[in-house]
């Protein structure tokens, strides 16, 4: 996270989801925690203390007055818990900086990303009106459904284990339960749950469990997702929907869709998954492999796909708005589900960690061979496309509403010839040579003409940073730096001799 902010590129840096700049000259200002609690509810982020943001977006620094005293007010706050309801941050998490030819002192803050049990971080004892999350035009109050989602999200028991007491366990679908019986039994022959009837085994797979209510048997929340009837899984989840597209004809709204909601099939997210999976792989080509003498029509491509859907759908907020929404195209596949990444944006794409938003639905997957629990899934779905020479897949997390997006595209990679980018590079590195000549030569020329001369003076006039003028300054041999950091001049040393 410490790469959010490095000193030596401070006049490159500009304001964005991940950076937030203040000038603190009263004090600590008070959007400061409304920035901590949108940094630590999304990614994490470094807040800079001291600097002030020009109307083109460039930092000036400001300064502090009184760091020492900052520093101290800034830990009393941030352990006052009728202030922030908890502190993410070690005295390792803020550094001071002197900068600049004032020798100005900023603080860094920087401010991890709360882990899923610990969210929400809110401030102000205000749970629903103190919590926040930061998008590119700053941090904006969370709705109250963006809050219960991450209340949802804190427990190790996911919401599909919930038990549903009032629901008999004949209001689920047994048509949709024996063709999932069935695909069992194919894929793992001779398997302990094959003997056991419906009722044993839809508890064994976590489909069902025995209510302390009644001592009763009843469909889990999962149980009821993956087998139940579209209009009883709206009763418990009233955004349920499930909406597959397939729009191949621009002069066409869509050219096929299947919904949940249409009444013409159960509606629920088992057949939901097989009747999408053998629509997207329709155009699916198949090179000819024989093994055993049968011919092998499942491929890398068939694998990825499939992880994907179901990934989709085991990670799907089944009480977030907008449901899930599978849409085909002619060049690409993309794949919706309301809830952002538990295990956030970047672990996911590397894998290694599984946190699944709904634990049972998942192990109902990986018993009929679909779906990875390692948290090598997305990984995976990456390394496929790369070996098939398509462009990478896209991750996108939005907020407001909590939506994550897999895009997987058929284009093919702009394959760049070896010798193509070793002469674009070469040509690269000539411009740069010859653009720091030139650059060299204009200092030189002004300090002929100007004399003993600081940094910001040469870099106003050869229309460079600070920082890079002072690193072609100690490039020039005949160039002699006098004085220390905060009144440091510049001049040639034949001047005068």
């Amino acid at each position: 996270m410490r790469k959010e902010f490095d000193i030596s590129q401070f006049d490159k840096y500009r304001e964005d989801n991940r950076r937030e700049v203040k000038k603190a000259n009263g004090g600590l200002p008070v959007s400061l925690w409304d920035t901590y609690s949108s940094f630590a509810n999304c990614y994490g982020g470094v807040i800079i203390l001291g600097i002030k943001e020009e109307k083109d977006g460039s930092w000036r620094t400001t300064g502090l007055q009184n760091e020492s005293k900052l520093r101290k007010d800034f830990w009393d706050t941030i352990n006052n818990p009728k202030k922030v309801n908890l502190n993410l941050l070690t005295d390792d998490d803020i550094e001071t900086y002197t900068i600049g030819e004032r020798k100005d002192v900023i603080m860094v803050i920087y401010v991890p990303m709360a882990k899923r049990e610990q969210k929400p971080i809110y401030i102000n004892n205000d749970i629903f009106n103190g919590t926040f999350r930061r998008n590119y035009e700053g941090d904006y109050h969370c709705t109250r459904l963006q809050v219960k989602a991450m209340l949802r999200d804190q427990t190790e028991r996911t919401m599909d284990m919930e038990i549903l007491d009032k629901v008999s366990m004949e209001d689920l679908n047994y048509d949709t339960i024996h063709g999932y019986r069935n695909s069992h039994r194919t894929l793992k022959e001779g398997h302990p749950f094959e003997r056991l009837n419906d009722h044993e085994y839809l508890r064994s797979i976590g489909a069902a469990a025995v209510s302390e209510e009644d001592g009763k048997l009843h469909p889990t929340a999962a149980g009821m997702l993956m087998f139940g009837n579209e209009y009883d899984i709206v009763r418990h989840f009233p955004e349920y929907f499930l909406d597959y597209r397939e729009e191949m004809d621009s002069a066409i709204r869509w050219t096929d869709r299947l919904q949940s909601s249409s009444g013409e099939w159960s509606g629920n997210v088992c057949d939901f998954y097989f009747r999408v999976y053998n629509k997207i792989i329709k155009d699916i080509k198949v090179p000819f492999k024989m093994v055993g003498g049968e011919r092998v029509d499942d491929t890398p491509v068939h694998k990825a796909l499939r992880e994907a859907l179901a990934n989709c759908l085991i990670n799907a907020d089944y009480h977030g708005v907008r449901g899930v929404v599978i849409r085909k195209e002619t060049d690409k596949i993309i794949f919706a589900n309301p809830g952002y990444v538990r295990t956030g944006k970047k672990q996911m794409r590397l894998g290694g960690e599984s946190d699944p938003r709904n634990k049972s639905l998942m192990k109902m997957f990986n018993l009929i061979n679909i779906g990875e629990r390692a948290g090598s899934g997305v990984p995976n779905i990456f390394n496929v496309w790369n070996d098939e020479g398509f462009v990478e897949p896209e991750i996108e997390e939005r907020f407001d509403p909590d939506r994550t997006i897999l895009t997987l595209s058929f284009a093919k990679k702009q394959a760049k010839k070896t010798s193509d980018k070793k002469q674009a590079k070469k040509t690269s590195d000539k411009k740069q040579a010859k653009k720091t000549k030139e650059n060299i030569e204009m200092i030189k020329k002004y300090l002929e003409q100007h004399g003993e001369s600081k940094t910001n003076d040469i870099a106003e006039y050869i229309n460079l940073s600070p920082a890079r003028t002072r690193a072609l300054l100690k490039e020039i041999k005949e160039v002699q730096a006098m004085g220390g950091n905060s009144n440091r001049t510049y001049k040639l040393e034949t001047i005068g001799k």
